[in-house]
């Protein structure tokens, strides 16, 4: 079985800067850090006068291993021992949820709850349980 690193500072430092990201949007322009959503709308036919805001959020996200490699000098160390066909499946399954969903984990697990939004405790109660439940198959049942 394969264990992954329990990292609680890094974790914590991680969860505050996703938290203060997302009190920031809200306070700032009154949007929501959903990331499905933000990267949803920088496509057609979306368009509008956030879109430079939208296209710097998610090139944040994906510079973010740069800056971890200009501050520590190495990449995080990433191991996926899955093949291209289940990572391809696995980010379809992921897109149709969070379509599905309205949403991702980040809008209704970060944002929505902090709201007490009932949707968003249904939407990551679920995220959660199907989480598990692909976890423990893929552990026990392959």
């Amino acid at each position: 079985m394969t264990m992954t690193s329990f990292t609680p500072i890094a974790s914590t430092i991680g969860g505050a800067l996703i938290g203060l990201a997302a009190v920031m949007l809200m306070a700032l322009i009154g949007r929501i850090a959903g990331v499905s959503g933000i990267t949803m709308r920088l496509l057609p036919p979306y368009e509008d006068d956030q879109s430079a805001g939208r296209l710097a959020f998610v090139a944040g996200l994906v510079a973010a291993p740069l800056v971890t490699l200009a501050a520590s000098g190495r990449l995080p160390l990433q191991t996926i021992a899955a093949g291209m066909g289940t990572l391809v499946l696995a980010g379809v399954l992921v897109g149709f949820g969070s379509v599905w969903g309205n949403g991702c984990t980040s809008g209704h697990g970060v944002c929505g709850i902090s709201r007490l939004s009932l949707r968003a405790l249904v939407a990551t109660v679920t995220f959660m349980i199907t989480g598990f439940a692909t976890v423990f198959v893929a552990r026990h049942w392959s």
